[in-house]
């Protein structure tokens, strides 16, 4: 195997004192010799969503350690080492090209929580290769971080389609909507915290907030009239007000400014959840003292990566280790084939604009954008640091 350029785009760690949210391309050499029990993967296309920025701020939080997913490499002409940055993972789809493990194949489709780069190289746990995935080795990390380190293998995986359209729309959700399934599973194994008839969502217009609005109203509609009927609240700014609403996926949706006085937030004899998506300490203790004052019943899940001390966490990982133990790996499968099935159908109203960007200086230019105006909620990214032309894509 001839030796290839890689690039990688990394960002200054906290703790080096510069200026986080910098993007650098890191130039490295892409290894000519595996060694045994390694996969060389071109990366061709990644998502990229808020949650990327939220996984770089926290890339050295001990208990989080997004940058010890990938290592940066040595790249002293840009001023990048292992000790001084950071790779964010991110999700997406790669191709198998080189292969020192024997069930590994040249050429075979794979998706996994990969790097913003055009080559990785993954040493693979030889014990734990199947015909859907195969395992990352990082022993440094706790076994609940075993979904972040299988690889899946496309041509096996039963979610999987090859249209480019539903791999977008792969990248952008399937991280995001396992989330959200598997805390409305967590809810619900509780009948909603004994009963609840309103959630309360903070963040509404994100994906994982939305996600799990919808699912909510999924689990209404399949559950029969024993179930009481519940209406799910979404709090946003202003801003995104109207996209939210337009998602149709809330009962009612209210603005941070002033949701204290909505009628709703004021029914008498209403048992509520709050599911915190937005990790706000602010608002929490505003919603937090609404409840007190208006003398309603409120159980707080949430599912933000920065644990709040009044706020019970929600870790997908964790719960869905528990989950195994308890339902069958086939039950799993089916009740993610439909529900996964579903989704990508009643997606595609949600008005959500698909934005690819490919070359690695123009990505580059749109993670800045990013970091000066954030992202809107009506907008997907899928990036790629290989050259191709840049396009947009209406769902």
């Amino acid at each position: 195997m001839s030796t290839q350029l890689n690039l990688t785009i990394c960002h200054p760690r906290l703790s080096s004192g510069q200026n986080s949210n910098t993007a650098i391309l890191a130039k490295s050499l892409v290894p000519s010799v595996l060694p045994a029990n390694h996969v060389l993967i071109k990366v061709d296309r990644f998502g990229y969503s808020a949650n990327n920025l939220t996984y770089q701020a926290l890339g050295e939080v001990p208990q989080l350690r997004y940058f010890d997913f990938h290592e940066a490499p040595e790249a002293p002409e840009s001023g990048v080492s292992l000790s001084t940055h950071g790779v964010t993972p991110v999700w997406g789809f790669g191709t198998v090209v080189a292969s020192t493990h024997l069930a590994i194949h040249f050429g075979e489709r794979v998706y996994g929580y990969f790097a913003p780069t055009r080559f990785l190289v993954f040493p693979v746990l030889p014990s734990d290769v199947n015909q859907y995935a195969f395992t990352v080795s990082r022993p440094h990390f706790p076994e609940d971080r075993r979904p972040y380190n299988q690889i899946t293998r496309c041509s096996t995986d039963p979610l999987y389609n090859p249209s480019p359209s539903i791999e977008d729309l792969t990248m952008l959700y399937r991280p995001l909507f396992w989330t959200s399934f598997w805390c409305e599973d967590w809810i619900n194994t509780s009948q909603y915290r004994g009963g609840a008839s309103r959630i309360l969502i903070s963040s509404a217009s994100a994906k994982t907030a939305f996600c799990l609005a919808y699912l909510i109203c999924k689990r209404g509609t399949t559950s029969g009239n024993s179930s009481p009927v519940r209406q799910v609240v979404g709090l946003t700014s202003r801003k995104n007000s109207e996209f939210t609403k337009n998602l149709g996926l809330y009962d009612h949706v209210l603005e941070y400014d002033g949701f204290e006085n909505a009628t709703v937030m004021n029914e008498p004899s209403q048992k509520w959840i709050y599911i915190d998506v937005a990790g706000n300490e602010s608002l929490n203790s505003k919603v937090f003292n609404h409840f007190s004052d208006a003398k309603l019943e409120l159980s707080r899940p949430q599912i933000h990566t920065v644990p709040l001390s009044t706020l019970e966490r929600f870790f997908m990982p964790k719960w869905f280790a528990s989950r195994r133990k308890e339902i069958s790996v086939e039950e799993i499968t089916r009740l993610q084939q439909h529900a996964w099935s579903e989704f990508m159908q009643d997606c595609r109203n949600w008005g959500i604009t698909i934005r690819r960007v490919s070359g690695a200086q123009n990505v580059k230019q749109a993670y800045e954008e990013v970091v000066r105006s954030g992202i809107p909620p009506d907008r997907g990214l899928i990036w790629s640091l290989w050259e191709e032309d840049t396009v947009n894509a209406r769902l």
